[in-house]
């Protein structure tokens, strides 16, 4: 039996790349734009000795940089993710790691295959796009489901320090400095804006729909029907956060209900490609008796066609809205 070494190159390269690009962002900016980080970014920053003001710029322009760069070709669909991921390069950094990723796996591909010069460049090109949109898409996951976990906590801080005496710019600023990244950092944004006279309803508006969280949208409704009409909004915060809690606990819930039709839906999804790798892999001239039959390359986009079909239909059958 004849083992072919070139898939396992491929997806060495490709796990090599899809790390660089972890290793480059935490290099350029360190271990405080960690997700985990015990110290939330604003505060590492103004401990540095910057100005206030210059901070709020920085990361507000950080915050917005991306949307507002949807017309650059091929980057336009990393925007959103881009967006709640809250990534530091900008646009056009994304767009250069890109390149220098696909750069790098033409390199490793070239040094470990035999393959034609085109098929090098064309995969070498998908592994550097591939990465960063993977890496991008597992940021913002991560960093939403943070955010979500971390909301009931904050709101629950805001009615204690209501309840004590505190107004709700202050209670703003006692999140900021007490709840950790990455909603320390946006909550730390809000009360910035709001010391310089930005409306907070409006600044917690703005925030619901740049991290497209419903939750959130609750809590800046809830803020804004309070200023125009009063009321105790210690009250309604507390309602509000009871109502956060239950949402995580029922969308846990259906987690935990879904998973196993989840990972039966991923399975079903990716064993017809690991059976094609299995063949490449160890009989990779099992296709040479009909390579040359009109009909073969037809029948392998039909083929592909149905992979990619059964992926989104699979999808479908297994994401549950709530």
């Amino acid at each position: 039996m004849v083992i072919s070494a070139e898939p396992i190159i491929y997806g060495i390269v490709f796990i090599a790349v899809l790390l660089l690009v972890e290793g480059i962002y935490l290099t350029v900016f360190g271990k405080s734009i960690s997700l985990n980080s015990k110290v939330n970014r604003r505060f590492e920053m103004l401990e540095k000795g910057g100005n206030r003001e210059e901070v709020l710029n920085q990361l507000r322009k950080e915050m917005g940089q991306h949307l507002k760069s949807r017309q650059i070709p091929l980057y336009s669909i990393l925007a959103e993710k881009a967006q709640k991921a809250n990534i530091a390069f900008t646009p056009v950094q994304l767009i250069m790691i890109m390149g220098l990723l696909a750069m790098l796996s033409f390199i490793g591909l070239t040094i470990g295959t035999s393959t034609s010069v085109p098929v090098r460049i064309g995969v070498s090109l998908g592994m550097g796009i591939a990465a960063v949109f993977i890496w991008i898409s597992n940021k913002a996951k991560k960093r939403l489901a943070l955010i979500e976990e971390q909301l009931p906590e904050a709101v629950e801080l805001m009615v204690r320090s209501l309840r004590v005496g505190h107004p709700f710019s202050s209670a703003l600023t006692i999140v900021a400095r007490e709840v950790p990244d990455p909603l320390g950092t946006e909550m730390g944004v809000i009360a910035d804006e709001a010391a310089y006279g930005r409306d907070v309803g409006e600044a917690l508006k703005d925030m619901a729909e740049r991290l497209d969280m419903q939750d959130m949208r609750f809590l800046a409704v809830a803020v804004s029907i309070q200023q125009q009409s009063g009321g105790n909004l210690a009250e309604v915060l507390d309602g509000l956060s009871k109502v956060i809690r239950s949402r995580f606990k029922l969308f846990r819930r259906v987690k935990a209900i879904t998973a196993e039709a989840k990972w039966s839906g991923m399975f079903l999804s990716l064993f017809p490609l690991g059976c094609l790798l299995m063949i490449a892999v160890t009989k990779p001239d099992y296709y040479d008796s009909v390579k040359e039959s009109s009909v073969f390359i037809p029948a392998c986009l039909v083929v592909a066609g149905f992979l990619v079909a059964n992926i989104f239909i699979m999808r479908s059958l297994v994401d549950i809205k709530v």
